[in-house]
């Protein structure tokens, strides 16, 4: 799935010309949280990458909120691709995909380009109020692990 995940990033990013992004979906138990598929932003609102970097219209959670229903799954994190590096930017802090505290956020360096590495990425839990915990450096490989 991370494979193909990132695969679907490069090819909505247009050769690293925009920014695009995936909601994660899969289950939480004990503390955990376990990625089982994704659904692309532009799959469900089709302006989400138009001007460059992500806006997602909030009108389109209906659809997510439903698939996830059929699917038996939450989203459980959100996944957006940098032309950079992995930090979040002004808007990311501001403008959380879920605003719910423990929502997690990965940001993908290099418009994913491969090869894409856990300690590349960057990872951070929201904790409310537009306020981010950063998920160190060292901790990546404990925290965001990519089994095969």
């Amino acid at each position: 799935m991370w494979r193909r995940l990132c695969a679907k990033l490069r090819e909505r990013g247009r050769n690293s010309t925009r920014e695009s992004g995936a909601f994660l979906l899969g289950y939480r138990a004990d503390g955990r949280a376990r990625i089982n598929d994704f659904i692309l932003y532009d799959d469900l609102d089709p302006h989400a990458l138009d001007t460059g970097i992500v806006h997602f219209d909030g009108r389109h959670f209906g659809t997510l909120w439903d698939i996830c229903k059929q699917r038996g799954m939450s989203v459980v994190a959100d996944v957006h691709v940098h032309p950079g590096g992995a930090g979040q930017s002004s808007s990311d802090r501001d403008h959380p995909m879920i605003s719910r505290a423990g929502h997690i956020a990965f940001i993908l360096p290099d418009f994913a380009r491969p090869p894409v590495r856990t300690e590349s990425v960057g990872i951070y839990s929201y904790l409310g109020g537009k306020r981010w915990q950063t998920v160190p450096d060292a901790a990546r490989r404990i925290f965001f692990h990519i089994g095969l």
